[in-house]
């Protein structure tokens, strides 16, 4: 009788930590500022990143061209959720995009050749 209500309080107890993890996870939010780091050789013309979906939204956009070596720190505008669109261009006609940064786990972009 004591091991099935022992039974019983482990599957209660897990059963509440399941059901509060995609909660928690629903209510997850990205670091207000982003750092983009370019270590390509040629410049950084422009960087966007948006919210992923259907109805994807701008949180944030280079201002000016980063060198190569700089970084920069991008606040993000009423960011939303942990995957983002990223995509960036490079002077040298280059284009990366990433459709499923999560930006609650990374705090720093790097691009990289």
């Amino acid at each position: 009788m004591r091991n099935q209500l022992l039974a019983a309080m482990g599957l209660a107890a897990a059963s509440l930590a399941l059901a509060v993890l995609p909660a928690a996870a629903q209510g997850a939010k990205p670091h207000p500022q982003i750092t983009i780091t370019n270590q390509r050789t040629s410049p950084l013309n422009s960087l966007e990143i948006a919210t992923s979906g259907e109805q994807s939204r701008l949180v944030a956009k280079l201002a000016k061209p980063l060198a190569p070596g700089k970084s920069v720190a991008l606040k993000l505008n009423k960011p939303q959720g942990c995957s983002y669109f990223i995509l960036a261009k490079f002077a040298d006609e280059v284009e990366s995009d990433s459709d499923s940064m999560d930006l609650c786990k990374d705090r720093v972009i790097r691009l990289t050749e």
